[in-house]
């Protein structure tokens, strides 16, 4: 059973109690970090907010079968105050717990499911390559994406694209698209952009991050580059927790060279994960 579908078994049966991202990822196998972005990538939500929305989907079926104590549900599906699970509640259904106690009637709510994994990543990966990363500083533009909001990861390379080849410093033709800063939430930083001799010549105007050596495992995504998200599935969820290698914590890159096409959004691409050393 690979790690994504050792979490949702996690998370099902034991959603109801104080259950941790920590525990669940002891369970899957694979470190907090691992499950994190493997979760995020296979479901496009984060792994705490299925266990929150699996909640409240359970408290609201309680709510609407007519619960006579909102305090006593809120208890036993984790929270420990009824402003908090009216807070979360909301947030979630657009609703109070006394609106749907009320009403009687789940069909405008949008219930959350179990999450029902496919056995296996539908990509074939080719056996990667593993070397060490030189030191880098690249420079473009940058935005914070959830699992949820990465259909406008596309728009960053848009506003590059005129930029392209002008950027003060730039190191040869090759685009990187580089994910960092993830947190436990399902929220990083992505920043579309080219290497650069220096950041001391660079206008405000551009995001900057500094890769460090590093050893990393080199995927290849062939194809169209809508289909990447299950390459990098297979990746998280198939071929690091078979082999046993860890990703550190470090940034990962996706690197554009002459095999792809902008134009057409097809050819090949490069898919660097940075390893533990």
């Amino acid at each position: 059973m690979d790690p994504i579908s050792k979490a949702v078994w996690c998370v099902e049966s034991r959603f109801a109690s104080g259950i941790s991202l920590d525990e669940i990822a002891s369970v899957s196998g694979v470190s907090r970090f691992h499950l994190c972005r493997a979760f995020g990538n296979a479901t496009g939500r984060s792994v705490m907010r299925y266990v929150r929305e699996r909640r409240l989907t359970e408290a609201a079926r309680r709510l609407a079968n007519g619960a006579p104590d909102i305090l006593s549900v809120a208890l036993d599906w984790g929270y420990g105050s009824h402003e908090a699970f009216t807070r979360a509640f909301r947030e979630q259904f657009g609703l109070t717990p006394e609106e749907l106690r009320e009403r009687r009637d789940l069909s405008a709510l949008k219930l959350v499911e179990p999450i029902v994994m496919d056995a296996s990543p539908t990509v074939t990966l080719e056996e990667p390559r593993s070397l060490t990363g030189k030191s880098m500083l690249i420079a473009g533009f940058a935005s914070r994406y959830t699992y949820e909001t990465t259909a406008g990861i596309p728009s960053l390379w848009q506003k590059l694209t005129p930029h392209f080849g002008h950027v003060p410093g730039q190191i040869g033709s090759i685009g990187y698209g580089v994910c960092y800063n993830a947190d436990d939430e399902g929220s990083f930083d992505y920043l579309a952009g080219v290497e650069v001799k220096s950041f001391s010549d660079l206008p405000p105007e551009y995001d900057r991050i500094r890769i460090p050596e590093q050893d990393y495992v080199v995927f290849l995504h062939h194809g169209h580059i809508s289909g990447i998200k299950g390459t990098f599935d297979a990746i998280w969820r198939d071929w690091l927790p078979k082999k046993g290698w860890k990703a550190s914590e470090g940034p990962s890159f996706e690197r554009y060279d002459e095999r792809f096409d902008p134009q057409s959004g097809t050819g090949t691409v490069e898919i660097w994960i940075p390893l533990k050393a």
